[in-house]
């Protein structure tokens, strides 16, 4: 696939003020002082397009202004301009040119194959450029752009080069039970419930510790036919725990037994009472293990694309902000909400500690990008006129080449290039 390699593109948006400004690019250690005395009238007239640093540091003013020494900034003419090489170094200014240079037509400021006689905008509002006697065997997709307005536009180059595209997706979720650790308790017989040992919602239990006590009629009944020879298997096929059934190989035939929980974890749901009569089947509690939550994050549908299984991402409750837990993505539902055009997407992290709550909210930061390096410019190099995306690529001598691209995943500062990224020439 071809790329840029190595390559300076023109960027926008670093504008150029009072306050002064920066290039990629060295400047000269010393410069001429403007002419005194008997020139000093064609000075006055010479026109001034900025002010630079008088050490030769990389730094500009649009207005006269001193440095931290108390030296006065020192003027640019326009006949001074200077150049810049392909890899953004400063060449010498060359010496200004007598009488004015004929016109010979206007070209399209983006390289396309479209001239004028007479000077003209093209659609986006970029001047035609000029195309002067003695530069008509140029590149005829090269544009060059005068120091002015390079300075009042306020660009700079940048080097084309392998970068990481990270992209951060944000989104808002809510705490949810982990559903494969929850757990429901109840009986294979009918029972009389005796005694309650955990009769409140919310408590925690260990697995093993007693819940209730109970008399189960048909329980008494199989004991006995164990003693009489019959067989253990039937005790364990009614969930009679093998303490109990321990007891009963003794000799033993106890008229109530003690449930133990199955499992460890809080009561979120608690339905039976003391000397409640409950049939097979019935849900008597449900126990559910918060040692690991999910967090169910809506995420907009142009979001999707950039979300896996396996992507990580962080999440942040609203009761503890500055304690941050990392999850990683399980699920994306197959589902769509119409009213929201969301998908619903679910993130496993640990909770060993309890604190993240059932209902919580949550902000949720979804790390995705590539992890390997890939092709990337600054957003602000791709001229986007809705129908393709054209890069400046500085060619030396204020000449800049239009490239046709096609970009890929956007991130904050970065355009992954992908097809039809011409090699330039170095």
């Amino acid at each position: 696939m071809p790329r840029f390699s190595g390559v300076s593109l023109l960027v926008l948006g670093m504008v150029v003020g009072s306050g002064g400004g920066y290039w990629y690019a060295r400047q000269p250690a010393s410069t001429s002082m403007p002419s005194t005395g008997s020139n000093a009238a064609s000075a006055v007239e010479r026109k001034i397009l900025y002010y630079r640093d008088p050490s030769g540091a990389p730094y500009w003013s649009a207005t006269p202004k001193r440095d931290a020494n108390g030296r006065d900034y020192l003027p640019v003419y326009e006949d001074e301009e200077p150049a810049f090489g392909p890899g953004g170094e400063l060449k010498r200014p060359a010496s200004p040119k007598s009488g004015s240079r004929k016109v010979l037509y206007y070209r399209n400021p983006m390289g396309l194959p479209d001239t004028s006689p007479v000077p003209k905008k093209d659609w986006m509002g970029m001047d035609y450029m000029p195309v002067y006697e003695g530069e008509e065997q140029q590149e005829g997709n090269t544009i060059k752009v005068s120091l002015e307005k390079i300075q009042r536009s306020g660009v700079r180059t940048e080097v084309v080069e392998a970068r990481s595209i990270i992209e951060s997706v944000r989104a808002v979720g809510t705490v949810r039970h982990d559903e494969s650790r929850l757990t429901i308790v109840t009986m294979r017989s009918d029972a009389y419930i005796e005694e309650l040992f955990v009769n409140k919602t919310g408590e925690h239990v260990h697995a093993g510790d007693p819940l209730f006590r109970a008399y189960s009629p048909e329980i008494v009944t199989v004991q006995v036919d164990v003693r009489n020879g019959g067989s253990e298997q039937r005790l364990r096929n009614l969930g009679v725990p093998e303490n109990q059934i321990r007891e009963v190989r003794a000799g033993k035939n106890p008229l109530s037994l003690v449930w133990p929980a199955p499992a460890s974890g809080d009561v979120i749901e608690k339905r039976v009472i003391n000397g409640q009569r409950v049939k097979a089947g019935d849900e008597l509690y449900r126990i559910a293990d918060h040692s690991r939550v999910w967090i169910i994050a809506d995420v907009a549908e142009s979001d999707l694309p950039a979300i896996k299984v396996g992507t990580r991402a962080t999440v942040t409750v609203r009761a503890y902000m500055a304690q941050p837990v990392e999850g990683q993505v399980t699920l994306i539902y197959p589902e769509l909400k119409t009213e929201t055009r969301t998908a619903r997407v679910r993130i496993e992290v640990p909770n060993p500690d309890g604190r993240l709550k059932i209902d919580m909210y949550a902000d949720v930061v979804f790390q995705t990008g590539e992890a390997s390096p890939v092709v990337a410019v600054p957003t602000s190099a791709v001229i986007d006129s809705g129908q393709r995306q054209v890069v400046l690529v500085a060619k030396g001598e204020r000449r800049f080449e239009p490239r046709p691209v096609k970009v890929g995943r956007r991130a904050t500062a970065m355009l992954r290039c992908l097809k039809d990224c011409a090699r330039a020439k170095k």
